[in-house]
């Protein structure tokens, strides 16, 4: 692990406050002049009456109070100063001790906040495993503790814990694993917001359950794996045997075999794990060990995407995965776990590999395909240009990695054109939501992508100072009441 800061973010400087010394307090002490006189004599009435100068007739009255006699004068003040003080300090102190508090309350949540609040409650709701009490879903339980059981060969923990993916009971890793990098991207950028809204250490306990999940999936203590599961459950198209679509019930209620699946080949799956594990060792800088394992992790399964051997799509020929989480492709993934392992180590091999022209060619990144425009599980291409942006903005490397970095800056430009209206690349609902699927289903978790890397993207240039950017002849500024951040707010409106 490099300590660098590969992130290009500024660092905040604090320093403590100088202390005042012993010497030079000393040098401040003020002697009582008075004390270093010779002190005069005073007379009592006996003795006043021995001197032969004229006498003073008035007499000063004092008080007795037993071992000490005073002035009336000098008691007046007393009592005075007795009174103000009490005043001043006592009664304040005791009042507001004594009266009724009355605290403001806190200000409304927004609709962004409590749509992000309920959005990761969602998270806790799709829990399988061993429960934490604090999981914040009554009605749910424990389920799938045997999951995995006797199949998995290096872990005596099986294939518990997890996400199950959606009403179903099945654990897909390859959406599983891209939910997980996502997830921690928001975390790196949007700390501050997140404990804004208190959400911080609930959404890294999030990204926890599913990275210790995916440390289950392959053996993560080896340098070298032959294999990794890719699946738990599932279900065949048109079965009528008891799963997880057969059968549809709340998983605590499972009492049918569940499947596992396993890969020796699948450069996608690889990749993308490479990117979640890599991703979250970031969010988890301040637990070294975890931070280490994590990233160890992350490489482990990135030199499996690597093998020659092994270059090929996780779902091909695989029925229980074929018709429902189907990868199109591998350089994508490539790319973008090349690029969040560089940021994670430091390791410059990385971000030779992450620019590496052949991933761009064999990956069609460059091509004006409306389709990879769009981010999603399947498509990392717009999340990892953006990335790769995002260390030109803030890193500005040079040679030898400019010509690529620029060529996917530009990219990314187009990405961002294709979601304003006006050019037409997609069609928009009336209520106004960007088909970015083109009318397929599940159309928001497109839109949802794409409105998080526009927010990316027009944060990334205000950071750097850039004011806007350019869609052919037109130059679109990026400021708060700039149209793009418009297109932006609305991207995130319709999600």
């Amino acid at each position: 692990m490099h300590s660098a800061n590969h992130w290009g973010g500024s660092f905040e400087i604090y320093s403590g406050a100088e202390s005042t010394t012993d010497d030079e307090k000393s040098r401040n002490i003020e002697w009582d002049k008075a004390a270093l006189q010779p002190q005069h004599h005073h007379l009592d009435e006996t003795q006043q009456s021995w001197l032969l100068y004229p006498q003073e007739t008035k007499k000063k009255k004092y008080v007795d109070l037993g071992c000490v006699s005073c002035s009336h004068k000098a008691l007046k003040w007393t009592l005075y100063a007795f009174v103000f003080a009490l005043l001043v300090i006592a009664l304040p102190t005791i009042l507001a001790k004594t009266l009724p508090k009355h605290k403001s309350k806190p200000p409304p949540a927004d609709n962004y906040t409590i749509a992000l609040q309920k959005a990761l409650l969602f998270f806790n709701a799709q829990k399988s495993g061993k429960l934490p009490k604090n999981n914040g879903i009554p009605w749910r339980g424990d389920s799938g503790l045997q999951d995995g059981n006797g199949t998995v060969d290096f872990s005596k923990a099986g294939l518990v814990g997890g996400y199950y993916d959606a009403g179903d009971n099945s654990k897909f890793h390859f959406p599983m694993a891209f939910a997980m990098t996502m997830l921690s991207w928001s975390v790196i950028e949007y700390r501050q917001k997140y404990e804004a809204i208190g959400e911080y250490q609930h959404t890294r306990d999030l990204i926890r359950w599913g990275t210790d999940y995916l440390l289950l999936t392959f053996n993560s203590s080896a340098s070298k794996i032959d294999k990794i599961y890719c699946q738990v459950g599932g279900s065949r198209n048109g079965s009528t045997l008891p799963d997880d679509h057969y059968c549809w019930q709340r998983p605590e209620d499972m009492e049918y075999s569940r499947p596992v699946q396993v890969v020796n080949g699948g450069a996608d799956l690889a990749g993308e794990m490479a990117a979640a594990l890599a991703a979250a060792s970031i969010v988890f800088r301040d637990n070294k060990a975890y931070s280490e394992k994590l990233a160890k992790g992350a490489a482990t399964v990135y030199a499996f995407a690597r093998d020659n051997g092994r270059r090929r799509a996780y779902s091909t020929g695989n029925d229980y995965i074929e018709p429902y989480y189907n990868s199109t492709g591998y350089y994508d993934e490539y790319i973008w776990g090349a690029t969040w392992l560089y940021y994670a180590t430091g390791n410059i091999s990385y971000i030779k590999l992450a620019t590496e022209p052949g991933f761009s060619k064999h990956s069609n990144a460059l091509l004006s395909i409306s389709d990879l425009s769009v981010p999603s599980w399947d498509n990392k291409l717009p999340a990892a240009m953006l990335l790769l942006t995002r260390y030109r903005l803030f890193l500005n490397p040079g040679y030898p990695y400019e010509e690529m970095l620029s060529r996917y800056h530009k990219k990314t430009e187009l990405n961002m054109c294709s979601y304003f209206q006006q050019f037409k690349v997609f069609n928009w609902t009336k209520g106004g939501m960007v088909q970015l699927n083109k009318g397929r289903p599940q159309p928001l978790q497109y839109v949802a992508n794409a409105a998080f890397l526009a927010s990316l993207y027009v944060d990334y240039l205000n950071a750097t100072r850039v004011p806007g950017f350019n869609c052919g002849p037109q130059i679109y500024l990026t400021g708060p009441s700039s149209e793009f951040r418009h297109v932006t707010d609305q991207l995130h409106s319709r999600r």
